[in-house]
């Protein structure tokens, strides 16, 4: 039991639907065959929104530190002391405090290695905003905390995954923002968290059109011909096997996606907004190109349903199983780089 993998997760804004999902999640102890998760709020916190749900026979262990943590138990690490007015449903100043309290507190620890992977419960991108957090979301905040040049939004499930050249900026900054250096720096994290993270040894990676047609031949923009294709053409020579540019929405609507491995769009809503109808209930976010693993739902903090028990957890669940197998395929690339006949001998009994 004590080598299961210890997985820190952050409470988001206290007035959503955060510790709701996380609590129906904890709640159902087979995920404790799998993981450790450590909760990064407050007992008098969570009591309130268990409250709301009508889970009295659920309860954290309550711990210092992540070495305290009971294999056996949903931990529970209290980051505050005093008590935190909570408004479901309200977005307030107090929300985004405790939301940022939480997340910096578990990034101390996985930066420190005390916990193995992170996972995000959704925060509000305006009253988290401070002194101390002055990004526009959790992933750029976090490649900043692990000093990483780039990352990738990865949106993930069993069925597709999308990842943005451009993320959290508006959409008049959007073409000025895609170069042929950042094309190339996304599709080479996307090829290369597929071979790591999800172990496809020879990805095929569809790439999006900026423009309505992929731009029609340079009739609608020219940013396909000047920009995307010279892209793409740089990264088959270095032996990414990326495909496009495709137009957005006769892919998707035809089901191209289900022919490649990856799809990378060109910004947010390009990718995202197909990615959450196909898969909206078991879409998982993961951060990829860094060091550390970190994952979460795809979902917001629903303000609209906080406190009605009408959550649904699935999406949150599945952000911990990625993140839990992620960590696992990592470590075990990297045993088996170290051990090249151990890579030998797994290659002989699969032939």
């Amino acid at each position: 039991m004590s080598d299961k993998l210890k997985v820190g997760i952050s409470i988001g804004d206290v007035n959503g639907i955060g510790l709701e999902v996380i609590i129906k999640t904890l709640i159902d102890n087979r995920i404790l065959d799998y993981c450790t998760p450590i909760v990064y709020g407050h007992t008098k916190v969570a009591s309130f929104h268990r409250k709301t749900l009508a889970a009295s026979d659920f309860n954290f262990h309550v711990i210092n530190n992540p070495a305290q943590a009971n294999a056996k138990k949903a931990n529970m690490i209290n980051c505050w002391e005093e008590d935190v007015k909570i408004e479901l449903g309200v977005a307030t100043a107090t929300g985004g405090k405790y939301a940022f309290i939480s997340l910096e507190k578990a990034m101390i620890d996985l930066l420190a290695g005390d916990i193995d992977a992170l996972v995000t419960a959704p925060i509000n991108k305006h009253n988290i905003q401070s002194d101390e957090f002055q990004f526009a979301g959790h992933t750029e905040y976090i490649q900043a905390k692990t000093e990483s040049a780039d990352s990738l939004m990865f949106l993930v499930s069993e069925d597709i995954r999308v990842g943005v050249v451009t993320g959290h900026i508006p959409i008049k900054e959007v073409s000025e923002k895609i170069t042929k250096e950042k094309i190339l720096s996304k599709l080479a994290m996307m090829n290369d968290s597929l071979k790591k993270d999800f172990w496809i040894q020879k990805p095929k990676i569809a790439v999006l059109g900026l423009n309505p047609h992929a731009g029609d031949n340079g009739i609608i923009g020219t940013e396909e011909l000047e920009t995307i294709i010279p892209a793409l053409e740089e990264a088959n020579s270095q032996g990414i096997f990326a495909f496009g540019p495709y137009a957005a929405d006769g892919f998707f609507a035809n089901k191209s996606y289900l022919k490649f491995d990856a799809v990378l769009a060109m910004y947010h809503d390009q990718g995202l907004i197909p990615f959450k109808q196909i898969a909206f209930h078991n879409g998982v976010n993961f951060t990829a190109g860094l060091p550390v693993v970190r994952t979460s739902p795809d979902h917001g903090t629903g303000y609209d349903i906080a406190g009605k028990n009408l959550a649904s957890e699935t999406s949150f669940r599945e952000a911990i199983f990625s993140a839990i197998n992620i960590v696992e395929r990592r470590r075990e690339s990297a045993e088996l780089r170290a051990n090249p006949l151990k890579t030998t001998k797994l290659s002989r009994d699969r032939d």
